[in-house]
């Protein structure tokens, strides 16, 4: 199993990693060149819907088909929550014929209903724990 870790590297400045050698910057929103927590949740929720579709849009488009999943949602600051994401998947149809995009449209949503996993867990909920541990 990868193993997740976050380690302090200043005021509100972490770098995530994890057992495979990935890095990520994160930090709050006055930062440049850091992703703060809410974008990378926004992040794996386009890059989860990007990739629960790759296959079926592969095999029908070819592997080198172009794709952008945009992602939005504003915080409620007063709720320390985000009420409401919208991803807009960006895709080129235009050299199939209306019938065979809509049945193409019709596979990609199955896709990410069935295993888009951050879209599944983000929309029924999750539970978290929070163990501390001190010297």
């Amino acid at each position: 199993m990868t193993e997740l870790w976050v380690q302090r590297t200043g005021s509100r400045r972490y770098s995530g990693h994890s057992s495979r050698g990935a890095q990520v910057l994160i930090g709050s929103e006055d930062v440049d060149g850091v992703f703060t927590p809410g974008e990378l949740m926004k992040v794996a929720l386009a890059a989860c819907t990007g990739m629960a579709t790759d296959v079926p849009l592969a095999r029908r488009l070819g592997d080198d088909y172009d794709a952008t999943v945009r992602v939005s949602g504003d915080a409620d600051r007063e709720n320390e929550r985000y009420p409401k994401l919208d991803e807009v998947f960006e895709l080129d149809l235009s050299e199939l014929d209306p019938e065979a995009a809509q049945r193409l449209l019709t596979v990609v949503e199955r896709a990410v209903d069935r295993v888009c996993t951050v879209g599944r867990t983000l929309k029924a909920g999750t539970e978290v724990s929070l163990t501390i541990e001190t010297e």
